[in-house]
């Protein structure tokens, strides 16, 4: 015994395989095996004995596809033996659910990203001026089809340098959605005007058309769409409405890089729109954002307002109280990168959901995300949503074997910060929210270890 347990503490799976005298595999004994006989009083001295390892024990073949073993581990089987098709140990799989965990998003950086980073930093153009900025707006304004993009430091004030550079401040009301990030709402408070949290449709999960025209009043100066998850919003029909009582509409798309509405990408409809360039969005720039539009005066008074609100002509002269929201040059280097692959990522991802769907789609309770008529949604993190069962409980269950599972946004109006800005109770949002489920959208998920995961959620309780 005592040459085996030295033998075990070697190596650093904490197992030893038992071979007969042909060298075939007839059992198992672990360090636990060993922590157990020895609070039984046995003797490091003792012979090991057949009767201390049993001949029934968890192994797979060298023929077997990596997703076949996995299954076949868990909690209790962490080392499983390959062997040959005579019985001879060829290697061993060793997994710990609680150590590897499948992050919800990861950038995908395999492309031009590293080598233009280094050129611009070679450039010693590190900050807001440089060539990369140049081209990224260019880039990514004729990627959705818009006039002109303005860089700047991440989504959140890419929203609020629009809103201030339409006038709307103090005194002001901006209608959004219920269920989108925070970022959406803070913007309209930090400029001052007074934000009206309305309902999101049953079928997009977008902001409700119906919702927003019970929502408008005499101090309504713009509305919000969010293209939330990926999903583009009914834009013709809030376009007529904001024709119609002549609003703004800015367009939060920091979710949706690609989607489209009868064949117009998402941020060139609105008078303004934002993008995020976040580590998890589709594509990134680290932290980073873009504001797109199409009107000319519109793009210089952001561009004014980004640079500290100085004269273009007059430098260091100040018209305006601006704001520092420059992107580096750094930055738009990874973006141009990012964006040139940006085709290869929608459909990378388009294909996760796929198999998403196609492993999961024995279990009843879950629903996806829809796909509206004349829109073309893209996949930003895979969106579920669980029937019956406790949403909360089924992300615990997803950790526990290694996937990063997550919740929905929580409803803006059930936070107290924002509830008191609700027009009306928000009853969609408020059952998406809780019954939502983000499923990771990387590269090489282990959907055995997913469906594992679902299987012990199909047995609990609602």
């Amino acid at each position: 015994m005592r040459g085996l347990l030295e033998a075990i503490n070697e190596e650093p799976i904490g197992t030893a395989f038992i071979v007969d005298d042909e060298d075939k595999v007839c059992g198992i004994i672990t360090d636990g095996d060993f922590r157990r006989m020895l609070l039984n009083g046995r003797s490091l001295e003792e012979p090991l004995s057949k009767k201390d390892f049993s001949s029934t024990f968890v192994f797979a073949t060298e023929n077997e596809r990596f997703e076949e073993v996995l299954r076949k581990t868990d909690t209790k089987v962490r080392v499983v033996p390959i062997l040959s098709e005579e019985g001879k140990l060829v290697n061993y799989f060793r997994y710990d659910h609680h150590v590897k965990m499948m992050p919800v998003a990861e950038p995908k950086l395999n492309g031009n990203e590293f080598k233009y980073l280094s050129d611009a930093f070679l450039s010693t153009w590190i900050s807001s001026a440089g060539a990369y900025i140049n081209r990224f707006e260019k880039d990514f304004s004729e990627y959705c089809g818009t006039s002109h993009g303005i860089a700047v430091a991440n989504g959140t004030v890419a929203i609020h340098l629009a809103i201030t550079a339409m006038g709307i401040g103090p005194g002001d009301e901006v209608i959004v959605p219920d269920l989108t990030f925070a970022a959406t709402i803070n913007a309209v408070l930090h400029a001052g005007a007074t934000p009206v949290i309305v309902d999101v449709d049953e079928q997009s999960w977008c902001i409700s058309p119906k919702a927003i025209k019970e929502a408008i009043t005499s101090k309504t100066k713009a509305i919000i769409p969010v293209h939330v998850y990926g999903q583009a919003c009914d834009m013709d029909t809030i376009m007529n409405i904001a024709s119609e009582h002549k609003l703004y509409v800015i367009e939060d798309a920091a979710e949706a890089h690609g989607a489209e509405f009868k064949c117009r990408r998402v941020g060139s409809i609105g008078h303004a729109a934002t993008f995020s360039f976040f580590g998890n969005k589709i594509i990134t720039t680290g932290e980073g954002g873009m504001v797109m539009t199409n009107d000319d005066a519109l793009n210089d008074r952001m561009r004014v307002l980004r640079d500290h609100g100085m004269s273009k002509e007059k430098r260091y002269w100040h018209d305006h109280v601006g704001f520092n929201y420059r992107m580096t040059n750094l930055q738009a280097a990874i973006g141009c990168a990012q964006l040139e692959r940006i085709d290869e990522i929608l459909e990378k991802r388009r294909e996760i959901e796929a198999n998403y769907i196609k492993t999961l789609s024995k279990f009843d309770f879950i629903s996806w995300q829809n796909n509206i008529a004349d829109t073309k949604r893209v996949t930003w993190l895979v969106c579920a949503v669980l029937e019956g069962k406790d949403r909360d409980a089924a992300i615990k269950t997803l950790r526990e074997n290694g996937v990063d599972g997550r919740p929905f946004f929580y409803q803006l109006s059930e936070m107290p910060l924002y509830a008191k800005y609700a027009a009306h109770e928000c009853l969609v949002s408020s059952r998406l929210s809780k019954s939502g489920l983000n499923l990771p959208t990387i590269d090489n998920i282990e959907f055995d270890r997913v469906a594992r995961a679902f299987d012990q959620i199909s047995k609990t309780k609602p």
